[in-house]
């Protein structure tokens, strides 16, 4: 019997797959806040704005990435201690160096302000007037 060829495997990739590794797959691993805001920026529910999450971008991974208007949204857990914001702070530094802008919020400011947060991102991609932006409601997403 011969040997047939080796089945290719669709989760992994052929030039990086280090970053497949780390790439979260399972919305089990987002928490709330990244559920929450999904639910914000998903289906070009600011202006006509496409998000993506979970993109690469050289050996990191953004959280929400508008290609587009070149805006990273990252979510970050209510207890950064200052090793971890020394990694943020090396990780906006390259994501800006590339040419994004970045701007980061607290889970809890996600969960507990949706419309604030919904109107500051709004007014990163340059969205005039903030009517534009639909309210969200504070909380639990649906």
């Amino acid at each position: 019997m011969a040997k047939s060829a080796p089945v290719s495997d669709h989760r992994t990739h052929a030039t990086r797959p280090d970053l497949y590794r780390t790439r979260p797959s399972a919305p089990a691993k987002r928490n709330d806040a990244e559920q929450r805001l999904w639910s914000i920026l998903r289906a070009k529910r600011l202006g006509a704005f496409k998000f993506r999450r979970q993109h690469a971008l050289g050996q990191y991974i953004a959280d929400f990435i508008c290609l587009s208007a070149r805006l990273v949204i990252e979510v970050d857990g209510d207890t950064h201690d200052d090793a971890r914001q020394v990694v943020d702070a090396t990780r906006t530094e390259y994501i800006e160096r590339i040419g994004y802008r970045v701007i980061r919020f607290w889970n809890s400011e996600v969960i507990q302000s949706p419309d604030e947060v919904a109107h500051l991102i709004a007014d990163a991609l340059g969205m005039i007037p903030p009517a534009q932006v639909q309210s969200f409601p504070s909380g639990p997403s649906p």
